[in-house]
């Protein structure tokens, strides 16, 4: 049986992974990546976020849409290392499932797992989790359309 490749990517091999830029890219670094079954990966978050300023006022938090993004894009990085995917774009299809479990703030670091369940045709799904100090945060059942690029 052929060993399992495992990837990693800094900020800069993300950018070559997924489109995403400043400031949308909400993926530091994926730690460890399995294409075609998980990937692992993380934000520091600092009170420099722009969307602390305005998500609240003296209470910042980071915004829940976020996070699902931010695991979307952790996502990305289970498909796109496979020769098929590489000139593919992953939108979101559907989100099922989501459970809000703890608030995260700056100066936390936001841990993701995502494990790929499904691909059938230009659809995938996958399972996301968010963890802050070990704790769950966040998850739910991402489900993507893949389309081309242009």
């Amino acid at each position: 049986m052929a060993e399992e490749q495992i990837l990693q990517f800094d900020t800069v091999g993300i950018m070559d992974l997924i489109p995403h830029r400043y400031p949308f890219i909400l993926v530091d670094r994926i730690t460890e990546c399995v294409p075609g079954k998980y990937c692992k990966g993380y934000k520091n978050l600092t009170m420099n976020e722009s969307f602390f300023s305005g998500h609240f006022p003296g209470n910042p938090v980071f915004p829940g849409v976020l996070q699902l993004e931010a695991m979307a894009q952790v996502s990305a990085g289970c498909l796109v290392p496979l020769e098929q995917y590489k000139d593919k774009l992953f939108l979101y299809a559907g989100i099922d499932g989501v459970r809000f479990r703890k608030q995260i703030k700056p100066g936390d670091r936001f841990d993701m797992v995502s494990e790929l369940v499904k691909i059938k045709g230009p659809i995938a799904k996958a399972h996301a989790t968010g963890y802050v100090n070990g704790q769950l945060a966040v998850e739910a059942d991402l489900m993507f359309s893949i389309v081309g690029k242009k």
